[in-house]
């Protein structure tokens, strides 16, 4: 399993960690438990055969290699009063995937967000109806922050292009004599194979679906290559003015894209752009609202 891209939520007092596991979200049920008034252990959650047949449910929709015969085992074993199973057994003997644990500085028992759903009930309704609304806050946040990085990335196309069309018209165009229309064209391939390595024809003809939709190649860049882009932009329509052929311009631009590919590789572009706190809270009018309803039953 690939664990990756850590946040939090906050629900009330709880600081609840969200962990990506091959691509899906698992909540940290070791957290969550700090919300249960008393002594109580994740494992007095799994141990309910209600928990047992939730988590069977759910294996038995994502995980192909889930281990029915020894499910069936631990569920028999469930009515009995002493029966404990933890999410390290529930793991190792029936291949479940819904749960893992996790060592290390931020470790403990996630489960896949269904399960963590349910887990939530477990420790009030209330407590789920927050969890569920806090998970879906993040997800807005997180939804908000690519629908920036694609307006950035639309304005970043925009920076420095006039410039460089600019730089053709005065400085090449005037000397052709033929083929004029397509200099434009010929310039900005120029870029394309400094930057990307091929011309946006071979761009076409290698994604043939992305290009139906109305895609291009410059359409397919991330906001570093974007940002390379507006500056070879500038950069080539001042090699333009002085004269330099493509072949020599294009040594120049290459060697120009790959220093700065290595100086925004060690940057995170959207850092500056976004919030710096990925935690999301409950909002606390609605908070006392229902602690002020609690309080008045």
């Amino acid at each position: 399993m690939v664990f990756n891209k850590m946040r939090k939520l906050s629900i009330d007092k709880s600081d609840i960690s969200v962990q990506q596991v091959d691509g899906e979200d698992y909540l940290c049920l070791t957290d969550m438990i700090k919300a249960k008034d008393g002594d109580f252990f994740v494992t007095d959650w799994i141990r309910q055969r209600g928990t047992l047949d939730f988590m069977a449910a759910w294996e038995s929709l994502n995980n192909p290699d889930f281990n029915y015969g020894e499910f069936a085992i631990i569920r028999n074993q469930s009515g009995v009063p002493s029966f404990k199973v933890s999410a390290k057994e529930w793991i190792s003997r029936t291949g479940a995937i819904g749960i893992v644990s996790k060592a290390g500085r931020y470790g403990g028992t996630y489960a896949h967000k269904d399960i963590a759903f349910e887990f939530g009930m477990w420790i009030s309704p209330m407590f789920k109806l927050y969890l569920i609304k806090e998970y879906q806050r993040l997800l807005d946040i997180e939804n908000n922050q690519y629908n920036l990085e694609w307006n950035v990335k639309r304005v970043m196309t925009k920076v420095n292009h006039q410039v460089h069309t600019d730089a053709v018209k005065d400085h090449i165009l005037p000397k052709l004599v033929w083929n004029k229309k397509w200099a434009y064209a010929n310039e900005a391939d120029l870029l394309n194979i400094a930057l990307f390595g091929k011309m946006a024809a071979e761009w076409r003809k290698d994604n043939p679906e992305r290009y139906k939709k109305g895609e291009n190649i410059r359409d397919s860049a991330s906001i570093n290559e974007l940002v390379i882009l507006s500056n070879i932009e500038s950069y080539s329509a001042e090699l333009i003015k002085q004269g330099l052929s493509k072949e020599e311009r294009l040594v120049l631009l290459r060697s120009m894209v790959e220093t700065q590919k290595v100086s925004l590789s060690k940057l995170d572009p959207m850092r500056s752009i976004k919030k710096l706190q990925e935690d999301t809270y409950v909002r606390k009018e609605i908070q006392d609202k229902s602690e002020s309803k609690r309080s008045e039953g």
